[in-house]
């Protein structure tokens, strides 16, 4: 087509079906959600079949669809009609989603590096240098997920910035597959939001967290993944024994403090994960000491935590490394508050950098476990 020729449907329809659903990080076209396309002149008509009434991401969507159009040459005016999928054209889209029906899984042959990240006890920082990591990684170009497996103090949403007002997204659901929201181009899911009550406390025992578990491992769409991290509670509790034995073939990532009594506890926590098959990939000491605007050293926690972690459990005959020391800043708290990661929100922030840095190492030392990464269009 040149410059001068007139617009196609065809043109306009190729260009729309390029934008990205915001939830299933999908082309348009692909997941079969380009209707009708028609142009008259210089304008353009549209239909989107959203997947769901009231998709969170409609008007998202809707803007992304008409910009694109606009894009075309030669369009000038753009309507987008939208619309709802019947049930035989969400039906289809399963099938693309899910070919055979089977569910989505994150064994050995999947590809997908998985990585746990745990702790002795909990307040060492856990799940912030979990949802660093993995922004981290997303900033790398991977398809990233987190799972919070932390049932009884859940707080991924609130830092991925998926709470406002203390009230978790929802995730979507299509049929019987959930599809998580997605949160500085990672994809999330939460037991938070499930929960009707957040100041409510999940009292489940061993039954419940292990059916909640395995739902969120076989049940929630996260696609493609090339990272996986699950934030575990603190401990050796019924969820870290379940993720063991679901996913013997993950990574476990240790964090803890300076402190000897976090370093002692994190040891168990490490052991177990050895118990069950899993490779203890490294250890990581948030709180270290930090070097604060004005020169002087911040020191609350002591020091050596990481390496006494390293050290235990090396007499349990488990061989790991310490992969990095994150000092005390008061720019993550602010940023855990802001729900925006660190990494994300003050790059060039010593805790960020070092935040950045273990999760290159992670990805080297995972690198050996890619079978070729699964391909789909971003």
């Amino acid at each position: 087509m040149t410059a001068s020729s007139p617009a196609s449907a065809e043109s306009v329809r190729a260009q729309v079906g390029t934008i990205l659903d915001p939830e299933i990080r999908r082309p348009l076209a692909d997941l079969g959600m380009i209707g009708e396309v028609s142009v008259d002149g210089d304008a353009a008509r549209v239909n989107v079949r959203l997947t769901i009434a009231g998709c969170p991401a409609a008007r998202e969507i809707e803007s992304a669809v008409r910009d694109a159009a606009l894009a075309v040459p030669g369009i000038t005016d753009a309507t987008v009609d939208v619309t709802v999928m019947t049930t035989e054209e969400r039906g289809e889209l399963m099938a693309r989603l899910r070919p055979g029906g089977t569910t989505m899984a994150f064994g050995p042959e999947s590809g997908t590096r998985v990585i746990a990240v745990t702790s002795g006890k909990g307040g060492v920082g856990k799940s912030s240098v979990t949802v660093n990591l993995a922004v981290a990684c997303a900033q790398r170009g991977l398809r990233v997920g987190i799972l919070d497996a932390d049932v009884y103090g859940y707080s991924i949403p609130a830092l991925m910035g998926l709470a406002p007002e203390g009230i978790p997204v929802r995730p979507t659901r299509l049929d019987d597959a959930i599809v998580p929201p997605v949160a500085h181009d990672v994809k999330v899911i939460s037991i938070g939001m499930f929960v009707d009550d957040t100041d409510v406390a999940v009292a489940w025992r061993g039954p419940m967290l292990q059916r909640t578990v395995s739902q969120f491992l076989t049940d929630v769409y996260f696609g493609d993944l090339d990272v996986l991290l699950i934030d575990l509670p603190p401990g050796t509790g019924d969820v870290a024994i379940t993720v063991g034995q679901m996913l013997p073939h993950s990574d476990v990532l240790i964090v803890t403090t300076p402190q000897p009594y976090a370093a002692g506890v994190a040891i168990r926590a490490g052991g177990l994960a050895a118990q069950t098959g899993q490779r203890v990939i490294g250890v990581v000491e948030n709180m270290s000491a930090g070097v604060q605007a004005d020169g002087t050293t911040l020191d609350v926690f002591g020091s050596g935590g990481a390496a006494a972690v390293v050290a235990g459990l090396a007499r349990q005959s488990v061989a790991t490394e310490v992969l990095g020391h994150v000092p005390l800043s008061s720019l993550m708290a602010q940023a855990a508050d802001a729900g925006v990661p660190l990494v994300a929100s003050h790059p060039d922030d010593a805790a960020a950098r070092e935040l950045t840095r273990i999760a290159d190492t992670l990805l080297k030392l995972t690198a050996r476990k890619d079978r070729g990464l699964p391909l789909a269009p971003r």
